[in-house]
């Protein structure tokens, strides 16, 4: 066991770090490991080799054939000089290439930096120099945008191609992931970190600027993911875990690469959701547990050959990541007979951290209770805890917590963000919520999307929710913007439906219909019709893109 070589300013100081909860029935986890050799190699050792480990299309995959991959592919890594502690990004689909890339990563004791596929040149080459990245998995299909950041990569990063014509890609300068997989012996010892060695470093999807990278730590993301298993999930060997999360986010790494590798169970993954796509793979894969957005269920439901698909192996259902809402609850409900188990996470404490599995059945509106080992406060802008049903900002503290990557760079702009997000050890998540007498949370909105107008405070979900209600609407996203007298006014993004246009004539129309739903302060008082609405990969409303728009 060594502790990886990172420098001393590339992690926050210890005075402004959260402080990381232990539960007591995980104080017995390891307190030196390798997640690699943890996820995959125990369940070898204690006989599951021949278990499904991996479900893609036709293919199933074995532990015991995952393992040969990933041992193969650690040691072409070490090969060219891959060491502990350098940091390996990925731009890749969900794929068993992405898994094998990670396990790979985390055997030889590196650090895996997912990257979205999605994301745009100037976020690639960000984060690919914020991280130093030593080498980039790419798939072929996916590196046009690498090509064009690849010379202005500060830090001599080789780029590994998955796909791609051998010949080609070597012309091009680039390694090819195929032979190095090949090349590779297919026996590798793990190497062993200390606890608080760096485990992943997530990048944030980008809702408020430049991805800013979220550091977490080995034994905490283990605790945090067998917190998450026992008493969400309760995934074990035989279980199926689906869905369209991308492995390259904080919900789609714990969901696909962390969490189910506790318990031994399958992984069934899609490159791309659709809703016909995800619905054949859960009736042909007989996913156990499916969880995504609720963009993805309501997808799924209005996909019209829904009730011709099987769905009777599902035993539970969950979601996070933006609110459900009580229509969606019930409508799910109405048509599969199961609910839907909403909960709530962040990036920067790596997965979920409440879930309505904490109640006998889902509260309509509520994220859930603090999972055990999670403890929640809400607090107003003095820091005083907030009296049930009232508004406030959340507090955490959870085996996992808030650490930015390199808080002094760039003017020590995250070293600020770091001390905002850190109060008295607790983690400030960013949120605005309430909470009930029985300890349910109710998500409010985020605090930079609340909207101040003419002293009010006004929450954009609701005014969303209201215009969503006339039948012209297909989609609407509301945001505050400048206003020299009222401070900000509320300016609406609207998605028709296919015969209805956009006239004076129908925002006045749309005004005098939401009168009968919210107050006229809360009225929009500017508009704007858009073919779309900008979301991230996982399907967040993208708000910081249409301030931006004015």
């Amino acid at each position: 066991m060594a502790k990886l070589e990172i420098p001393q300013e590339y992690l926050p100081p210890k005075n402004i770090q959260p402080e990381f909860l232990i539960p007591e029935e995980f104080k017995d986890t390891p307190t030196e490991l390798n997640l690699a050799d943890f996820f995959l190699d125990r369940h070898i050792r204690e006989g599951r080799g021949n278990d499904i480990a991996v479900k893609l299309g036709d293919k199933n995959v074995t532990y015991a054939q995952l393992q040969e991959m990933v041992n193969r592919f650690g040691n072409a890594l070490k090969d060219k000089g891959a060491k502990p502690g350098d940091r390996i990004g990925f731009r890749l689909v969900n794929s068993i290439e992405a898994l094998v890339t990670i396990f790979a990563v985390w055997k030889i004791g590196a650090i895996p930096v997912p990257t979205s596929p999605l994301w745009s040149r100037t976020e690639v080459e960000f984060t690919v120099n914020d991280s130093e990245m030593k080498y980039f998995v790419v798939s072929k299909p996916l590196m046009d945008v690498v090509k064009e950041v690849k010379p202005n990569f500060r830090y001599g990063t080789k780029v590994i191609v998955i796909g791609g014509n051998p010949k080609e890609v070597k012309e091009e300068g680039d390694l090819v992931f195929e032979e190095m997989l090949e090349a590779g012996s297919d026996k590798l010892e793990p190497f062993i970190l200390d606890e608080d060695d760096i485990s992943v470093i997530l990048y944030t999807s980008g809702t408020t600027g430049l991805p800013k990278g979220c550091v977490h730590l080995v034994r905490p993301l283990l605790i945090h993911a067998m917190m998450v298993n026992k008493y969400v999930w309760k995934l074990e060997p035989g279980d199926v875990i689906g869905g369209p999360a991308p492995v390259s986010f904080a919900a789609g790494l714990g969901t696909f690469a962390v969490i189910p590798w506790v318990a031994g169970a399958t992984v069934s993954l899609i490159p791309k959701f659709t809703p016909q796509d995800m619905l054949e793979t859960i009736q042909k894969h007989k996913i156990t547990v499916l969880t995504g957005l609720p963009t993805a269920y309501r997808a799924m439901m209005n996909f019209p050959e829904f009730k011709n698909y099987d769905l009777s192996s599902v035993r539970l259902c969950t979601s996070g990541g933006d609110a459900l809402g009580a229509d969606t609850l019930k409508q799910w409900q109405d048509l599969t007979g199961m609910p839907i188990w909403e909960g709530l996470g962040t990036t920067e404490l790596f997965h979920l951290i409440t879930s309505n599995c904490m109640n006998d059945k889902p509260v309509p509106g509520s994220v859930g209770k603090p999972l055990p080992g999670v403890q929640a406060r809400v607090v107003d802008e003095d820091g005083k805890d907030c009296k049930p049903k009232e508004m406030g900002s959340l507090l955490i503290k959870a085996p996992t917590g808030t650490l930015y990557w390199k808080p002094y760079a760039d003017n020590g702009k995250l070293f600020k963000k770091q001390q905002e997000s850190v109060v008295d050890g607790w983690n400030k998540v960013g949120d605005v919520v309430y909470a009930t007498e029985d300890g349910n949370l109710f998500f409010v909105s985020r605090e930079d999307d609340m909207i101040k107008t003419s002293g009010y405070r006004v929450v954009p979900q609701e005014i969303e929710e209201a215009i969503c209600k006339h039948p012209a609407i297909k989609e609407a996203a509301v945001v505050g913007v400048p206003d020299p007298i009222k401070g900000q006014i509320l300016k609406a993004f609207l998605v028709l439906k296919p015969g209805y246009s956009p006239s004076d004539d129908f925002f006045e129309e749309l005004k005098e219909f939401l009168k009968k739903y919210i107050a006229i302060y809360k009225l929009p008082r500017a508009i704007a019709y858009v073919d779309s609405l900008p979301r991230t990969p996982t399907g967040k409303l993208l708000r910081r893109v249409l301030r931006e728009a004015g």
